[in-house]
């Protein structure tokens, strides 16, 4: 029997809360209605779906991107068959360089891929903290969501990236932005086990009182999926032990469904 922050805990697998599985060279956590916060899978590349700037921007050819365009074989903001262009290949790859010359030559810095997604959260998914800057102080809007309801700062918090959440949260990120799951970067960090992000957060002043779709509290899904010092964290905060969700339980009835005792 081990201790949880003043539960006593049996073995069990929680229903609660999401899972998560590997996937590539990232982790992809679902949540109960599906929704995905993947961190660091760079996009699949087939040829037969890329044009020559596609091409070029995503393996760094500065010197040909700068041809096609000048021979106007493709345009900036031309889109490839999965409705990326080749600023979000230049990002995803992690080729400043390229950011920097589309950027210059005025591309547009919001468009979306064929999951919704910028170059912007393309580039924080797969941890490319240099591209995502040079689109952030080129303007690049950090609050649109992705199909599922996710911003630059989920996949920042499904990283446990600190810098790039800083970063993020510098250029007016949305600290309270819900996804379709009602999940705000801190419930996400809470549900994830990221203690360093949701620490960071908590300290940024995120509300520690959101609740998900199903109104459960942050306490509440860390009885469920957290650490012991996540929890006391929580408690430290004062968020409200007596707050229901949708089944009218509250985060001790959570703990005792868990095999845990307050």
């Amino acid at each position: 029997m081990r201790k949880f922050f003043g539960f006593g805990s049996q073995k069990g697998k929680s229903s609660l809360g999401s899972s998560t599985i590997q996937q590539g060279n990232g982790f992809e956590m679902v949540s109960e209605s599906g929704n995905r916060v993947t961190s660091g899978p760079k996009y699949h590349i087939r040829d037969k779906d890329l044009g020559k700037i596609h091409k070029a921007a995503s393996t760094g050819n500065v010197q040909k991107v700068q041809k096609i365009l000048l021979l106007q074989e493709n345009g900036l903001n031309d889109k490839d068959r999965k409705s990326r262009t080749a600023l979000h290949l230049a990002c995803a790859n992690g080729h400043p360089e390229v950011v920097t010359l589309l950027a210059d030559r005025k591309c547009q810095l919001n468009l979306c891929d064929n999951e919704n997604r910028t170059a912007l959260i393309k580039a924080v998914q797969c941890q490319e903290e240099e591209c995502a800057t040079i689109l952030l102080e080129r303007g690049a809007d950090p609050n649109i969501m992705d199909i599922d309801g996710n911003t630059a700062l989920h996949y920042a918090v499904a990283a446990q990236n600190t810098d790039m959440a800083a970063k993020l949260l510098s250029y007016k990120a949305n600290i309270e932005a819900r996804n379709k799951d009602e999940l705000t970067p801190l419930l996400l960090a809470v549900t994830e086990k990221k203690q360093q992000m949701v620490e960071f957060l908590v300290k940024r002043n995120a509300n520690v009182h959101a609740v998900d779709k199903m109104k459960r509290t942050s306490l509440m899904l860390a009885v469920n999926d957290s650490t012991s010092d996540i929890v006391r964290l929580l408690l430290q905060q004062g968020v409200d032990v007596f707050s229901q969700d949708n089944c009218g339980w509250i985060a001790e009835e959570h703990a005792f469904k868990r095999g845990l005792n307050l």
